[in-house]
């Protein structure tokens, strides 16, 4: 009787990885975390801006996320950047392994939200942008807004 809790709202984004890479596919990972640690990430105190992804011994880590220590936990709080495993099928490591060996490709974390209480982790499979991508990606963006105000405006006329 009881519904299914399913909170796909961002607790942290990296909005920098859409600006550096074209993200090719995406996977949705678990988070191996401490008790006071999801408790942290669920009042949004997580980071995840200068996270990577790193595969070892078949398992995938991501590093330098920054989940800040929980305000009313005890003193043995874990470190706030130490390295996390992720859970991911293993069809899925080797996949990403095999791709991001490739030039240009990195593994990159985007978002963390809660589904059905646990803590996930979406990363993508990244191509790095050069700076051209970047002012052509910003170019198409500044169109596409001017076409929005231009309609709005028009709509706005016909009233």
């Amino acid at each position: 009787m009881g519904k299914k809790k399913s909170d796909d709202r961002p607790l942290a984004q990296n909005k920098k990885a859409s600006h550096d890479y074209f993200i090719e596919e995406t996977y949705e990972a678990g988070i191996v975390l401490t008790g006071t640690e999801i408790k942290s990430v669920r009042q949004g105190r997580a980071n995840i801006n200068d996270a990577f992804a790193t595969i070892r011994n078949g398992e995938m880590f991501i590093h330098n996320m920054h989940i800040s220590p929980f305000e009313q936990g005890n003193r043995h709080n874990p470190d706030p950047s130490r390295a996390r495993k992720l859970l991911l099928h293993k069809m899925q490591i080797h996949k990403l392994l095999g791709q991001s060996k490739q030039e240009g490709y990195a593994i990159v974390p985007l978002k963390i939200y809660t589904r059905n209480g646990y803590a996930k982790l979406l990363i993508g499979l990244g191509k790095g942008k050069k700076q051209y991508d970047k002012r052509d990606t910003a170019a198409k963006r500044d169109a596409q807004r001017d076409i929005q105000r231009a309609l709005r405006e028009k709509q706005k006329v016909a009233r």
